[in-house]
């Protein structure tokens, strides 16, 4: 859908964050963006930023305070609830293919949930409906270098509204 020379400032975009309060407050931006349901496709090394952004998209999604966001590395998804349902996913721990639909991965892709999964290089992005891949680079003790894509229009609306949201 996006190609050099087009439309390609509206499918890419960076941001840097300069502490992980900076990094909730983006994931909280994009759940406020949120009008339907969207997979985000998490992407980094451990302790570089994806949890953090999640908790803020909850906070954006409305999910209730009294819900404590942390990441499913050992339960593997969380649900919860907010103006749109959020489904957490981890597939850290996940070394085969066909465990995606032992936990039921493709089941919760084809309905109407904003899923955010961590460690999304494990599932190949075919497999994904429109998605934005987040990409996080641990660039200093506390700043991360953001880097979304976006696959799908869908996805290319919601970086779009993102950006607006940012000037």
């Amino acid at each position: 859908m996006c190609k050099k020379g087009t439309v390609a400032d509206l499918c890419n975009y960076k941001i840097t964050t300069r502490s992980v309060k900076e990094t909730k407050k983006l994931g909280e931006k994009i759940g406020t963006c949120l009008q339907a349901e969207i997979v985000l496709a998490l992407i980094g090394d451990l302790g570089s930023g994806k949890t953090s952004f999640v908790q803020g998209l909850a906070r954006g999604l409305e999910v209730p305070n009294d819900y404590y966001i942390t990441s499913p590395s050992y339960t593997m998804i969380n649900e919860y609830p907010g103006r749109h349902p959020l489904f957490h996913i981890d597939l850290y721990r996940l070394e085969d293919p066909v465990d995606f639909e032992d936990i039921g991965l493709y089941d919760i892709l084809g309905d109407n949930y904003v899923v955010a999964i961590e460690w999304a290089g494990k599932i190949r992005q075919e497999l994904l409906p429109d998605h934005v891949t987040i990409k996080f680079i641990i660039s200093g003790d506390e700043s991360r270098e953001i880097y979304m894509s976006a696959h799908g229009a869908n996805a290319v609306n919601l970086l779009k509204e993102i950006k607006n949201r940012s000037t």
